[in-house]
């Protein structure tokens, strides 16, 4: 006679302080991907970039965190989740203290880029450890749903800490904050969380790093277009980026343990969820970067009341996306999602309406509107890749899911705000002033940052003229930043209604895991 099956033990206290060292720097290291946002126009004048050498700063930080997750995640197996989070943690600390001290942009796009890579090394350590610490598995779901809401507050929250920052301190401390969380982790990580390894696991190093590589060549190309450089180089590394993209896919195809499994994307709830989510967080991205400048070199607000000016719309978006699992209780999923891509649709649209002159508390309603949209998406892309596969690939998938949210939102500035940034680029000619120095008609026409710098050296009337062009040259870019977004939100709401059509609300039935695929 058998007894019952043996119940996992609770956790206790030290566990859940284990959980505080884990979810704190996840929430600091997605912070990062729009930390900068309000920081830019600052930045831009100590710095002295060119328009696309700011967009690399915002950007590649997100595009090497995903390019890197899942080679790191399987490095943590084979080193140690812990030794590796605290190597990630020494690391990011000593490259923000760098980054802070940083007068070139070359150098800045460098720290940015090694912070990525510090950042891949910590996130998947953090959400694997979690199954290490909670045996339990309701315990486990609910620290991994608090994990899962520290991120998208860190999203969410990014710009208002930058703004708190800036007000009384400058564009560096957005870089040193992080010094005193990699500290705790430093230090917490030994005392509270346990190592864990796997002695068999193969990290493919060259797979990850074609991965990366296709990526920045593709963007590289896009941004190249934007700037109006010549086509012929552009569309070079455009196909260099599909050849290699092309060339990583088929590596993990003929692969006995893919650094990626892309035969996942093959089940329809997987390759449906992901679209979905990569869409909605790019059309956010390039948006949301534009409207942080928007709001300080326009609105001419302060950085704190631009942050503040966007508290609402993040205040909004983690009350929807703590109420978005509810709703898919008794909706389908795909239905939830469509709904909230479809109200930023309408968001966007009031973006396109936006002008140099438009009032601010329309300007914050429109954000309020468009930014909780992604929220669905957001709460519950990951539940649903992972439900809908067999266990032994849970893995995997929760890392294609975490890989989609930074990707989309490096995609979405990088791509999105190219577009403004050449719109932008495309209308300042026409406005500026008669009489204007041709170093000041230079510096205006590369970016609005650059237009702002050399009226602050104009005498009265022409420095105002000169404001007054570039407002409305990147209200413009804004505007049709909008139009894109529109386009690609709208594409994201029809593949959830329709791709994701099959997936019951959660509430009904459990999901097969890996039954229905394409």
């Amino acid at each position: 006679m058998t007894g019952a099956p043996a119940q996992a033990p609770r956790a206790s206290a030290r566990q859940w302080w284990g959980l505080a060292v884990l979810v704190t720097p996840s929430t600091l290291l997605f912070m990062m991907l729009t930390i900068l946002f309000l920081a830019a126009p600052q930045m831009a004048a100590d710095l002295n970039p060119s328009s696309t050498q700011l967009l690399w700063i915002l950007d590649i930080y997100g595009f090497v965190m995903a390019g890197f997750l899942v080679a790191m995640g399987v490095l943590g197996d084979r080193v140690g989740k812990r030794l590796l989070m605290v190597i990630g943690a020494i690391l990011f600390a000593v490259i923000s203290i760098a980054a802070s001290l940083t007068t070139v942009p070359e150098l800045m796009i460098l720290w940015r880029a090694i912070l990525g890579l510090a950042a891949a090394m910590m996130i998947p350590a953090t959400l694997g450890l979690i199954f290490v610490l909670f045996a339990d598995a309701k315990q486990r779901g609910m620290a991994i749903g608090v994990w899962a809401g520290g991120i998208s507050a860190g999203v969410a929250l990014g710009p208002l800490l930058s703004g708190l920052l800036l007000e009384g301190f400058g564009w560096q401390a957005t870089f040193l904050v992080a010094v005193p969380i990699m500290a705790l982790v430093v230090i917490g990580a030994p005392l509270l969380l346990p190592e864990h390894k796997d002695s068999s696991a193969r990290i493919d190093l060259f797979s990850a790093l074609l991965l990366v590589a296709g990526l920045l060549a593709i963007i590289y190309g896009i941004k190249r277009f934007a700037a109006q450089e010549p086509a012929g180089p552009s569309i070079a590394l455009l196909v260099v980026g599909a050849v290699v993209g092309l060339w990583f896919v088929v590596r993990q195809l003929r692969a006995e343990k893919p650094l990626l499994d892309v035969r996942l994307f093959a089940n329809r709830t997987v390759s449906g969820a992901l679209a979905v989510f990569l869409l909605s967080a790019a059309a956010l991205g390039g948006v949301y970067s534009l409207f942080t400048q928007y709001l300080q070199q326009v609105q001419e607000l302060s950085p704190l009341q631009a942050g503040f000016s966007i508290l609402p719309a993040a205040a909004v978006l983690i009350v929807v996306a703590t109420l978005s699992p509810v709703l898919a209780r008794r909706f389908r999923p795909g239905n939830v999602i469509a709904v909230g891509l479809l109200t930023q649709v309408v968001g966007y649209v009031l973006f396109t309406q936006l002008d140099a002159g438009t009032g601010l508390a329309l300007v914050i309603a429109s954000f309020a509107i468009t930014y909780p949209g992604v929220a669905p998406s957001m709460a519950l892309t990951t539940d649903l890749v992972v439900s809908s596969v067999p266990p032994q690939k849970a893995g995997g998938a929760s890392g294609l899911a975490t890989t989609a949210n930074d990707l989309g939102i490096s995609l979405g500035v990088a791509v999105i705000g190219s577009v403004g940034i050449a719109a932008y680029r495309s209308q300042i000619g026409a406005l500026l002033p008669d009489g204007l120095p041709a170093d000041s008609a230079a510096a205006a026409s590369d970016s609005v940052d650059g237009a702002m710098a050399a009226a602050a050296d104009l005498p009265g009337t022409l420095g105002e003229s000169l404001v007054n062009a570039a407002q409305e040259a990147f209200t413009g870019g804004l505007n049709t930043a909008a139009i894109v977004s529109v386009v690609i939100a709208a594409l994201a709401a029809i593949i959830a209604a329709t791709r994701l059509r099959h997936v019951r609300p959660t509430g009904e039935a459990p999901q097969e895991a890996a039954a229905t695929s394409d």
